[in-house]
């Protein structure tokens, strides 16, 4: 999406341990209009997989995994990192390690919110090692529903990540293909 990699070009800053940080328009600041026309890029990439609902993680997932769902017209489920007072016992969990946090975190949705006989469509910010789409795989396989597609905001295609998703044969689409951050210079699969 050539509107999202000049945003990255443009803005992105490459930090040391292989991060780009991308928090002026994706995860701190939002900017409203680009999430738009990457939920739309997403509504068609995946028009043709039946789906009913989408997932993603708190927090950098949500903005554009309800502007895809907007354009799908699909309800949007996030993922929480901590559990909250009103989140109930009746959950499905999975454990996640962030690799820019150097934590791991139990994420967990409502059993109330996947429904049976649903059709998932995973969003997430980035794709690197994979670990979020990992625990979102998992828990899907907990409420015994399938995930027809994975979309990634930027993708670290480099990193095992994307090896890791083609094994499973879900239909994997990234809005940006990040081939190299050598140097201090983000490089697309494009480029």
């Amino acid at each position: 999406m050539k509107l999202l990699e000049d945003k990255i070009r443009e803005v992105g800053r490459v930090l040391p341990g292989d991060v780009l940080k991308v928090d002026t328009f994706l995860n701190h600041q939002v900017d409203p209009k680009l999430m738009a026309e990457m939920g739309k890029e997403f509504a068609k990439l995946f028009a043709d997989d039946d789906i009913t609902r989408i997932v993603t993680v708190e927090s950098s997932g949500i903005a554009p995994a309800v502007m895809a769902g907007l354009y799908m017209d699909v309800p949007v489920v996030f993922a929480r990192k901590h559990k909250s007072l009103t989140l109930t016992d009746d959950v499905y969990t999975s454990e996640v390690f962030s690799y820019t946090k150097q934590t791991s975190n139990q994420i967990s949705i409502d059993k109330r919110f996947i429904k049976e006989n649903d059709k998932l469509l995973i969003i997430d910010d980035f794709l690197a090692n994979g670990q979020a789409v990992q625990g979102l795989l998992d828990i899907a396989k907990q409420a015994n529903v399938d995930v027809n597609g994975i979309g990634i905001v930027i993708e670290k295609t480099y990193q095992k990540g994307h090896d890791l998703i083609a094994e499973t044969g879900i239909h994997l689409e990234s809005l940006a293909e990040i081939k190299s951050l050598e140097d201090g210079k983000v490089t697309f699969v494009n480029d």
